[in-house]
Formats: structure tokens, sequence, C-alpha cells
């Protein structure tokens, strides 16, 4: 269940870097982007996914909007997958 939502969280965070977002949103997602593919790939320990975890929130929380709609839908699911992930 777990990796499901990894995936989907990556899944997510990769199709905003396939719309026309701001400037600003594209270097916060971008960098989001690498750790949630990261988080999916890899088989990181519960204090090292964890960590994660919490680098990629601090990443989502600087993009109030993407200037794109449907790259702001990708995002709130994403956002909601992590806050599932950080609270399992």
């Amino acid at each position: 269940m777990t990796e499901d939502r990894l995936d989907s969280l990556a899944a997510h965070i990769q199709a905003t870097g396939e719309r026309p977002v701001e400037r600003s949103a594209a270097r916060w997602l971008g960098e989001a982007e690498a750790i949630a593919t990261d988080l999916a790939e890899s088989d990181l320990g519960p204090d090292a996914r964890a960590k994660r975890l919490d680098q990629l929130d601090h990443l989502l929380s600087n993009v109030e909007t993407t200037g794109d709609p449907e790259a702001d839908e990708h995002l709130e699911s994403a956002r909601d997958l992590l806050a599932a992930l950080r609270e399992s």
C-alpha cells in the first residue's frame, strides 16, 4: 500500500513537469520531483523515508499555485498523498 502511494505521489509531481507552470513553482517542483522519484524507486529505511517526506513537504509548501489548473490538481493530489504517507 505504501509503495503504491509513493508511486502515485511521484506520478502526480512528475505530471506537473509536463504542464506550463510558473517559473517560481517549477523550481520547487523540480526538486520535489527528484525526491519523490527517489522515494518511489529506492528501498529506504523508515528514518530515511521520513526525512525525505519532510523535505518533500517543505518543497511543496513553497508552491501556492502553479499557474496551471491541471498542474494545480496534480499538486493537490500530491499533497493529499504526502499527508497520508506522513501519518502512516
